[in-house]
This record gives structure tokens, sequence and C-alpha cells, in this order.
């Protein structure tokens, strides 16, 4: 095994290659944590990657993090950090793992802090058409926490708990505990709530694909996957279960040092498989340096077990919107047997507008990423459209103004005759345009314009 690795930054990513670009291989292994973090400096190898370890000793607070850094972090950038966790949408939580991976020589620009940890000097005003429950999820539940939008697939929000909390999540309105900003409702792991949803697609004929997620599954217990899986698996109509989790870019120690887990999980996949129903693991990494020897060790053991993996990113201005972060990022996931499959645009939820990218920013990215490894391994490039429209692919939309940041999809199979939308941030628009939007009447036109561009008709 390596050791002393040196943490990579995302100038390793941009480094000029004289030979064969290769970055994608070059895995950080070793105990990098205890040159990085200098309350983990006696922190073992056997520690550090214990699961139980990592959930004891989450960063929540501000405080916390002033303990581990000592002066590797400034007074200001932790006042900042303070400031902007009382405006925030999302409490603070991250693993060790993900902790020691950022570059805290330069927190203030690091990809890995700005998913995890905001600064007051990054809050923007937020789009005037942004939602709390942006996708419309509430609306489509005919159960709690049970989401039906498409014909065949429904979504499971199993609980309201992660373990780690990302700044953009797209369900804020329910993930985590109560901020300054929001008050969540509740979806929590009750079994009452659960046999709603499983009597539910027991009388649903029509579903066969059921994503089980949350909050994040990785925090289900083997007991609990147990009981979801034996419901899933007795009703005869469902042919896929996706069970989604971020946890194995966040904390992929849970898969080498949870035998319990791994084991229901690895039962139950070969049970389904015999059954001619396929179970798969859906994870969420956004930056290559999320991916280590770790991780790749993890995934390894998923991989002889027969059991798929793949994963959906998020695009993200300062993390991944560039083409070769995500280049590398797509062909690190490959190298590790994750299959890259979904790359979103940001929602449009409140709080992290300086996370949003233009939809452009995507399609341009999509044409980099395209042709530099095998096209099954090329992510779809996807817009989950404001207002419950669903995944639609980056490039198909009906209309598209990018002086006024505006795109208009149609979603067939979801309400073909409504339109559905997204918007660009307000930082990438003219002052000019940045004044219509923020002015009820000329917004009002702009919107009603783009429906009719895109031949949906006056919409009254």
């Amino acid at each position: 095994m390596q050791t002393n690795t040196p943490l990579p930054t995302s100038a390793d990513l941009h480094a000029p290659q004289t030979g064969p670009d290769l970055r994608h291989r070059q895995l950080l292994d070793g105990p990098w944590w205890q040159a990085r973090i200098p309350a983990w400096s006696d922190a073992s190898e056997a520690t550090f990657h214990d699961p139980k370890w990592q959930i004891r000793n989450s960063v929540r607070k501000v405080s916390q993090m002033r303990d581990l850094l000592g002066d590797r972090a400034s007074e200001a950038f932790l006042q900042e950090v303070d400031e902007a966790i009382r405006k925030a949408p999302m409490v603070m939580r991250l693993t060790p793992y993900v902790f020691s991976l950022i570059d805290w020589a330069n927190p203030w620009e690091d990809p890995l802090r700005r998913q995890f940890i905001p600064l007051a000097r990054e809050i923007e005003p937020n789009h005037p058409m942004s939602k709390l429950d942006s996708l419309g999820e509430q609306r489509d539940a005919p159960v709690p926490g049970l989401v039906h939008r498409y014909p065949d697939k429904v979504l499971f929000l199993a609980l309201d708990v992660c373990p780690v909390y990302c700044r953009f999540c797209t369900r804020s309105y329910a993930i985590g505990s109560d901020t300054d900003a929001v008050d969540k409702i509740s979806l929590g792991a009750s079994n009452a709530r659960w046999e709603q949803a499983f009597e539910y697609l027991r009388n649903t004929p029509q579903v066969e694909d059921v994503v089980v997620s949350g909050g994040d599954a990785y925090l289900l217990s083997a007991g609990k996957l147990q009981v979801i899986f034996d419901n899933l698996l007795a009703i005869p109509h469902i042919r896929r279960i996706r069970l989604a989790t971020k946890g194995l870019a966040i904390m992929p120690q849970k898969i080498t040092g949870d035998e319990k887990w791994l084991d229901t999980l690895t039962h139950y996949a070969q049970k389904a498989r015999r059954q001619g129903v396929h179970i798969a693991v859906h994870t969420h990494a956004n930056h290559p340096r999320e991916i280590t020897a770790a991780t790749e060790r993890s995934m390894a053991m998923l991989f002889e077990r027969g059991i798929t993996v793949r994963n959906q990113s998020v695009l993200q201005a300062g993390v991944n919107d560039d083409p070769d972060t995500m280049r590398t990022l797509v062909k690190r996931l490959s190298h590790v047997n994750v299959h890259p499959y979904y790359v979103y645009t940001h929602d449009m939820v409140p709080g992290v507008e300086t996370l949003r990218t233009t939809l452009d920013t995507a399609l341009e990215i999509e044409k980099a990423v395209r042709g530099s490894t095998a096209g099954f391994n090329t992510p779809t490039f996807v817009c989950d459209a404001e207002g419950g429209g669903g995944k639609r692919d980056a490039h198909s939309f009906e209309y598209y103004n990018r002086e006024l940041g505006i795109a208009v999809f149609r979603s067939p199979n979801v309400d073909d005759t409504t339109p559905y939308f997204y918007f660009d941030p307000l930082r990438e628009l003219s002052p000019e345009a940045r004044r219509a939007w923020n002015h009820p009447v000329l917004r009002e036109r702009i919107v009603q314009t783009a429906v009719e561009q895109a031949g949906f008709g006056p919409v009254h």
C-alpha cells in the first residue's frame, strides 16, 4: 500500500500532460488525514476507516472545525461559515472522510468545501422563480414520502436523515433538522408510513421501478433494509429496485467495514436476481477528489458480488463546471466500476444560488465529455424540470432564450399540455435582464412569451 501520498488539489486536474492522460487512475491512498487534520494526526488507518468512527466523528459545528483544524483555518473563514449557516436551508454535517479531503490550505476555493460548507460571501439573492420544493414532489405524493410522477416508476423516501448534508439538497424541505431558514416536514423511518407506501404499490400494478431514497439509504440498518426488500420483492409487478445513497462517495468505509449491512444487500440482490428482479445501487459523486483508493476497495467488493453501481452528479459552479474536471470524474468513476449515469443541472432550490450554472454550461460540457470515453460510460446531462416535469435531456428544450435565461421543456409522459422550466442564474444575465426578472409584471411577460414561443399557446 502506498503511504504519504500528497493530497491532490484542483490544480492537479489541470496540470500539463506529457503523455496519455491517466490522472483518473491516480487515487489517493495512505493516511492522508494525519497530515491534513491536526486532531487526527494519530488516527490509524484501522480507526479512520471504521464506519462507526466516521459517524461518531461527523463534523456538525464551527466549534468542531476550530478544534480539528487549529490554525489551519483562519478565524475570518470560520466566522463566514458561522454567518452563512444561520441563513442556509441545510444544517452542516460532514463525515471525517470528506472533511479530510478538503484542501485546508485554500478552503475558500475548494470544490469539496463548496458542496458542504457555506460561506457568507457566497450568498446570492434567490432567483425569483425558485421554490423550496422546486420539483413538486409533495404534490405528486399519493401517500406521504412516495412520489409517483412517471407511469411505471415511484420514488420511495424511506427516511429524512443523511451521513452528510449537501448545501444544494433538492429536498431541503424535508431532509435534516430544521434551520433558521426552513421548517422541515417529517419523513422519518416510520413502519406505519412505510406500510402506506407498500399498500399503494401493491394496488398500483403499472409500477415496475422503485427508487428507495430519502434522506440516504446508507443510514437504514440491515434490519430496515430487510423490511423494505421483503415487502418490495413480494409485489410481483415490481421488476427494478434502486437503492439511492451518497454514502459510497462520502463514506466508502461502510462497505468494507459493515459486514452485516453489505451481506444483507448482497443477499437481496441475489434473491432478486433469482426472481428476475434487478437491484442496483445509485450513488452521488461530484468531483474526482471524492474518489480515493478507499472508494476503489469498496467498489471492488460490490463488483465482486455482482451489484451494479451507477452515479448521478449535480453540475455546480466552482465544483465541476469545467470540461477537464468532468472528464476526469467520468473516467475515474468508470475506473472503479461505477457507471456514470446522469449529470443534473442544479435544481431551483432557495439558498444556494451561488452553485447553479446556466443550462448552456451543461450543453457545452456534455459536448466536451462525449467521446472522451466509451458511449455507455458517458453520462446523460439532464434537467429535472422545475414544476415537476421530470428528467429531460438537457438538449431537448422546446425553447431556450440565453439572453433572458429561460428554457421551456415538454414532458409528454408526465403532462404533455404543461410547460416546464429551467431558469439560468441571474448573475449570468445582463443588468437589463436581471432588472426584468425582478419586476413582477415583466417577469410574467418573459415567462408568457417563452411559453408561446415553445408552442404551448397562451397560458391564462
